[in-house]
């Protein structure tokens, strides 16, 4: 395949190592080779590095929105506006997410999904992930309370069958038909997640054994050690901790899980099964200081300060104002783990949860030429996606 464009003075972030002084090839939107040095190839673009690092673009399976717009403002505009947010941040791969809803606005959602999916100038889309709404109450986090509900098989019946590309579904698995509907996704390739959920170590154990193999937005509206009955179990959390094949999606900010709990983490979890994602909410990438939590006109009233997203009382965070690029940095500059890692996390492990792993999330021949150029404290210079800069500083 010939050569269209070429990354030389480069440090290119391998699974395990970084290669200084490469030049990374890419041709027809894929990685053609990553080797060191400079080698000449005619008629080809290039760009200089100047020893910034060349990664795999950044894989969010976990986003409401950015730039000022949610997915459920149900519009296309809304989701090129948050395609081009996270880009510039080097995501190169998102999957929508939904929040509680009423039904009507869910399926305008699928709607609009539907006609923008493959025209986003941005961050591409992978699949719709539904967030909601069979949680548990006591753990609905800013989830408007109005429309929790158990799983209805005439209602997630109607959805499944509709044909909606939809990858994902986090469901408390506690509640009465979840596990049904768990195993209903998983038969159709659609990975159930545990999410807002009360259920107990045991309890998310089986949920595992029906296809459950992720636990959405790690330490965020589950729980821990607790009581009943004056006996002590463990809940969520820990199941999460010790069971080494689930995987955990983290909110890696520093806010939703501060630096001891990002630290225990990467004590307990390979970095192979630790995903890194923004749950990021409209104001993601902007500078507002008020802000709204899913539509405009039915979603929540958001305040952002110290850094993050919460409800106006304060009660509870509401999705995060988190970039990819802040993530990365976050792993590297609080949680002190190399580069490598952190990327891994940010890229490799999310696209092998999402079954990508032969395509997206390596810098590696073979692979869709998604690729992030970050300076130091991960300063995005360029994202490329499909072999074409979709953001340059």
């Amino acid at each position: 395949m010939k050569a269209d464009l070429k990354i030389f003075n480069a440090r290119a972030v391998l699974e395990n190592e970084i290669l200084d002084g490469a030049s990374v090839v890419i041709g027809g939107g894929k990685i053609l080779g990553v080797e060191r040095g400079n080698p000449e190839i005619a008629g080809c673009d290039a760009i200089d590095a100047r020893g910034a690092h060349v990664s795999a673009g950044f894989v969010d399976l976990h986003t409401h929105g950015a730039g000022g717009a949610d997915f459920m403002d149900c519009t296309a505009g809304a989701c090129e506006t948050i395609s081009r947010a996270h880009a510039e941040h080097g995501t190169t791969l998102i999957f929508p997410t939904t929040l509680a809803s009423d039904n009507a606005e869910l399926f305008r959602f699928f709607e609009v999904y539907s006609k923008a999916k493959d025209s986003v100038s941005g961050a591409r889309f992978g699949g719709i992930h539904l967030e909601g709404p069979y949680f548990a109450p006591k753990f609905m986090g800013a989830q408007d309370p109005k429309y929790l509900r158990n799983p209805d098989p005439a209602e997630y019946m109607e959805i499944l069958d509709g044909g909606f590309d939809i990858k994902r579904w986090s469901i408390a698995p506690e509640l009465d038909g979840a596990l049904r509907l768990g195993e209903e996704c998983a038969k159709r390739g659609i990975l159930p997640s545990i999410a807002h959920t009360d259920c107990l170590y045991d309890g998310a154990l089986e949920a595992f054994r029906r296809g459950f193999t992720l636990i959405t937005h790690f330490y965020s509206c589950m729980n821990s050690m607790t009581r009943r009955d004056a006996f002590k179990y463990a809940g969520c959390i820990e199941a999460g901790l010790l069971e080494e094949n689930f995987d955990v999606e983290i909110i890696a900010d520093g806010l939703h899980v501060p630096q001891p709990f990002l630290k225990l983490v990467l004590k307990n979890k390979s970095p192979d099964h630790v995903a890194l994602i923004t749950d990021s909410m409209r104001a993601a990438g902007t500078s507002a200081k008020n802000s709204v939590l899913g539509s405009l006109s039915k979603g929540r009233e958001v305040l952002v300060e110290d850094g993050v997203a919460k409800l106006p009382d304060r009660t509870a965070f509401a999705g995060s104002v988190a970039t990819g690029d802040r993530l990365v940095r976050t792993m590297v500059e609080l949680a002190g783990c190399g580069v490598c890692e952190a990327v891994k996390m940010a890229s490799q492990t999310p696209a092998r949860i999402m079954g990508l792993q032969n395509s997206k999330g390596k810098l590696a021949a073979g692979y869709d030429a998604d690729i992030a150029i970050f300076g130091e404290g991960v300063d995005i210079q360029y994202t490329i996606i499909g072999g074409k800069i979709a953001y340059k500083k």
